[in-house]
């Protein structure tokens, strides 16, 4: 494996791509009791339209989710209850970019690696299990769609953007998921989860070359070519939807805002913007920013409100909400303090602070070996090293942040999604 020293960080990535195709991160971590291994796969909600083997495909929204669900489904097998019994905690999760499905253990660590690579590598649906599992599904859907905090962003996302996938919620609909099959399922497999497709990222005390020659035994099938994925039109800056509002049972009105920004791409570019972007979040309507303490004070914001910046193949944005009894004064205060940091400038010193402060926090991330495991995947994917992280902070000024909130942070890129208790209807 290739072995890749950061003394500044006093850590050592070790790299490698199998002969199956299969990428392979390993962070060893002498001394940690707690080892994790993430197998995430570069396929998320927003992948329903693709072309692959000359063909063009849409599939039904939600079947990403769906699929990871089905995963865990072993002939004749109780992939969860294997787990439990070599005292590991199992679990996935899919994002609207991402699916990822990994353990953490203290012992057995072999035995559960090669569970891990067993399951996702081998598809396993009958029309039965598939069946049964639309009525487990369509009740989470029903629960996310009765819950405030995922309507109002889920709204925020249609509001801005008119074509992009990223429109849709990541479980589907309950209409939607009536249309996937077994052979959906089988289909999206077959395309997706491919080695090359995929990583696999361990953290922990644990030995590379055992970690590679593990993974090397699975995904033994023949390499294809990948699916070449569609998100639509491009998208225009401006936002189609300045402002929506519903009503639900909540005792506080909640909100979600969102400033447009052009997406990077991928590589350092795009790591580089996500940093600018989250300083950018920090400096506007952070908690140590004056604008959060103003806010604070007057009782339009509390300790639910947060920001930060995101981004998806094609879209990028910055984004805060929580709850408010006004938030439109919010929005309005927020777009005011941003054309003066951008005319004014963000001082010196809590520009100096803030950074200070963001590279701590990724620091101290790394002893969190499950974040960590995340985070080298994630990387993977937007092709940019994580670890290379300090040097980039350090190659950021506040120029850099001043420029971002005068070019993002403007009326006629933002839009508004608010949740009204039901009492103020009408």
């Amino acid at each position: 494996m290739n072995c890749m020293p950061y003394p500044g960080l006093n850590e050592t990535l070790y790299t490698t791509v199998l002969p199956n195709g299969l990428p392979v991160y390993v962070l060893p971590k002498p001394g940690f009791a707690q080892k994790t291994a993430y197998l995430a796969v570069n396929y998320g909600s927003i992948d329903t339209a693709f072309t692959w083997q000359g063909k063009a495909h849409r599939t039904p929204d939600g079947v990403a989710h769906y699929l990871e669900h089905k995963m865990f489904d072993l002939e004749g097998r109780d992939v969860a209850a294997e787990f439990s019994a070599l005292g590991a905690n199992s679990n996935a999760f899919t994002s609207y970019a991402m699916t990822a499905y990994y353990f953490t253990c203290t012992q057995a660590f072999q035995q559960c690696l090669s569970l891990l690579l067993t399951f996702v590598s081998t598809p396993y649906f009958t029309a039965e299990s598939v069946e049964k599992e639309r009525g487990i599904i369509g009740q989470e859907i029903r629960m996310y769609r009765d819950s405030a905090d995922s309507q109002v962003y889920e709204d925020l996302f249609a509001a801005l953007y008119r074509h992009h996938p990223v429109r849709v919620p990541i479980a589907g609909t309950e209409e939607s998921i009536a249309a996937i099959t077994p052979q959906t399922l089988y289909q999206c497999h077959g395309a997706f989860y491919q080695p090359a497709n995929m990583v696999l990222c361990v953290v922990g005390d644990v030995d590379p070359e055992q970690v590679a020659e593990i993974a090397g035994g699975f995904f033994s099938g023949a390499s294809l070519p990948l699916p070449i994925r569609d998100y639509g039109p491009a998208e225009a800056l401006a936002a189609p939807a300045p402002l929506t509002r519903r009503v639900m049972d909540v005792a506080m009105p909640t909100f979600q805002l969102g400033f447009k920004t052009p997406w990077p791409g991928s590589g350092l570019a795009g790591a580089r913007q996500r940093i600018v972007g989250d300083l950018a979040a920090d400096a506007l309507m952070g908690e140590s920013s004056p604008l959060y303490l103003q806010l604070y004070r007057q009782g339009l914001i509390d300790s639910s409100f947060a920001a930060g910046y995101e981004d998806l193949p094609g879209i990028a944005l910055l984004s805060c909400g929580g709850d408010s009894p006004a938030p439109e004064a919010v929005r309005d205060a927020i777009l005011a303090e941003a054309g003066r940091l951008a005319a004014q400038g963000i001082g010196e010193d809590l520009f100096r602070q803030l950074k200070r402060s963001a590279l701590g926090r990724r620091l101290r991330g790394l002893d969190t070996i499950s974040n960590t495991c995340f985070r080298l995947c994630a990387a993977h994917f937007d092709q940019a090293p994580y670890l290379d992280f300090p040097q980039l902070y350090a190659g950021i000024e506040k120029e850099d942040v001043e420029e971002f909130l005068g070019k993002t942070v403007v009326g006629e890129q933002c839009a508004l999604a608010i949740v009204l208790p039901r009492t103020k209807e009408g």
